[in-house]
């Protein structure tokens, strides 16, 4: 009995509802992959609450866009975190007084938020036992060896005195020493009084309400709990040993006047958010240094899940359309783009949406009214943080071919200027989406155009439609690379994707009263030269035809007469 596979293999949709959000936040990472956040919660504790409109003015926005994409209907999404050019982190030690620490300790990332933290440390020890016997000069036999390593730092309490020593081997409960310990060590008692211990510390971090424990840290760079080991895990500082300082107890090291206390708290200083002034549109397009190391922008090239993007707040041309060029580039993500605030006449708006030509991005205005936490009043925030929102849900409650428009906006309780339907008229078609407010429906989107001059591409659901069925035929035909490419091959992709897009055209996705109407899908001679398959190319050609939005609904109403039939 044996199986093989001759059937097409099921395709699972590409998800469409994950956002990706790059701005300033109070801390969090500033480069390498951004950060997954499931809750608004998982924002406040990765990257910190509300920023002040006095210190980050215009650039505040990214924490109100996060908290007003998961009211409005959004799961998930990537975050990215953005810093002033000279923000510093917190920390320990100034130039001069560096080099005569043994511990070099800095907050993880930049920022003022670093000048909170608080450190304890307090001595600890992982591992004692007694000495059954002198063996030799500086050798011992012990009662257990276990987690003595060779270079570890012992100290030895006979009851009276105390000696530190290191230790040089350490093999079968035989201890060799750097130096011979003095007096009568051996201890044979059921309960022993003279002990050989390791000297470690532990280290407690404290930040607002959340703590960091780390137990027998030790500075053996040759141990498993060597302090630079077990807090390059650590999301709150990160810590840098100088080898050269190592005599006597870790602990009484780091405590230095306050040594042979019980516990020794330290605090960081010298943390700053950095100036505005020397903010630019650079450090949001951000720098590829390769991977881990890409920061703004450019740090989500290394992520595929993010399918929609936005740069809450920041209307700078020059970030918007670097944002746009990385959707285009990548063909798989669609940018939420805000106009500035200050521009409220029909015709500075459009000088605006000028700028961009773009199947890729969408335009929304006005500015929202919501309250803020902060400054418990309500302020004026840009709209991308709850379109983001309102795509996803629309996405999972309807579909992603579903136009996210006529849709409610949660938690919005005004307008920063109101449109009328002339202003509509004008701004709508040029593909300015525009938020109104109805009397009895509340506030609600109302247009669902991209900044296409291409009128094939001038909804943002049929572009976004694209995106999902290109992602999704993508994901799911991984299987066919290396392939015999032959009939058979051919004809087992032809079922694979016709099943997938028939779910789509039942799903509503697509025009058409049958399959055949909706869409079809050819791979055979027709669309594959010899040349083709002699060079390992598998060419399938799909045909799909889109729901369009019924975006103008027209009523024609005629007068009845007696006489008329």
């Amino acid at each position: 009995m044996e199986e093989f596979e001759s059937g097409g293999k099921p395709m699972e949709g590409a998800s469409t509802s994950t956002a990706g959000f790059l701005g300033l936040a109070e801390k969090g990472p500033t480069e390498g992959l951004p950060e997954l956040v499931t809750n608004f919660g998982d924002f406040l504790r990765i990257f910190g609450g509300y920023l002040s409109e006095n210190a980050f003015a215009e650039y505040r926005y990214l924490a109100y866009a996060v908290e007003h994409f998961f009211i409005n209907g959004g799961s998930r999404c990537y975050v990215m975190r953005v810093i002033p050019p000279d923000a510093k982190a917190a920390r320990n030690y100034s130039e001069e007084t560096q080099e005569s620490l043994a511990l070099k300790i800095s907050a993880r990332n930049p920022g003022m938020w670093g000048d909170k933290l608080r450190l304890l440390f307090t001595p600890s020890s992982k591992a004692r036992t007694p000495i059954l016997e002198v063996i030799g000069d500086k050798e011992y036999r012990v009662k257990n060896s276990a987690g003595f390593n060779p270079g570890d730092i012992v100290l030895f309490n006979d009851g009276e005195s105390k000696s530190y020593n290191q230790v040089l081997k350490s093999q079968d409960n035989v201890i060799e020493l750097a130096e011979a310990l003095e007096g009568d060590v051996v201890d044979k008692q059921l309960v022993p009084s003279k002990l050989l211990a390791t000297a470690e510390f532990s280290l407690q971090v404290f930040y607002e309400s959340e703590t960091e424990n780390y137990e027998n840290l030790s500075f053996n760079p040759a141990a498993a709990n060597y302090v630079e080991k077990k807090l390059a895990r650590s999301s709150m500082i990160k810590v840098e040993h100088n080898l050269a300082i190592g005599e006597g107890a870790p602990f009484d090291i780091i405590a230095g006047d306050k040594a042979g206390e019980e516990e020794f708290w330290m605090g960081l200083s010298g943390g700053s958010d950095g100036s505005l002034s020397s903010l630019s549109a650079a450090d949001f397009m951000g720098e590829d240094r390769g991977p881990g190391k890409r920061t703004g922008i450019q740090a989500f090239i290394d992520n595929d899940e993010v399918s929609i993007m936005a740069v809450p707040g920041v209307t700078d041309p020059n970030v918007q359309l670097a944002l746009v060029a990385h959707c285009e580039n990548l063909t798989s993500r669609f940018a939420v783009l805000d106009i500035p605030r200050e521009l409220k006449k029909v015709a500075e708006v459009q000088s605006h949406r000028n700028i961009f030509d773009s199947h890729y991005a969408a335009l929304y205005h006005p500015w929202l009214q919501v309250f803020d936490p902060l400054d418990k009043r309500n302020i004026f925030i840009p709209p991308s943080g709850s379109m983001l929102g309102i795509y996803a849900r629309s996405d999972n409650t309807r579909g992603v071919h579903k136009a996210p428009a006529n849709e409610v906006v949660r938690a919005c309780v005004g307008l920063d200027c109101q449109y009328n339907k002339g202003e509509q008229d004008i701004l709508n078609p040029k593909g300015v989406n525009l938020i109104r407010a109805f009397t009895g429906q509340g506030i609600r989107v109302w247009g669902a155009r991209t900044c296409s001059s291409n009128s094939i591409w001038k909804y943002v659901n049929v572009r976004r439609l694209f995106i999902f069925l290109e992602q999704s035929i993508k994901n799911g035909s991984n299987w066919v690379v290396f392939e015999p490419n032959d009939e058979r091959l051919w004809a087992r992709v032809q079922r694979t994707i016709y099943s997938f897009l028939l779910g789509v055209w039942r799903g509503g996705a697509l025009m058409g009263g049958t399959p055949d109407e909706a869409f079809f899908v050819r791979v055979d001679r027709t669309t594959m030269t010899q040349d083709d398959i002699d060079n390992g190319r598998l060419i399938c050609v799909i045909g799909v035809s889109p729901v369009k939005p019924a975006e103008f609904v027209i009523f024609r109403i005629t007068q009845k007469t007696a006489d008329s039939e």
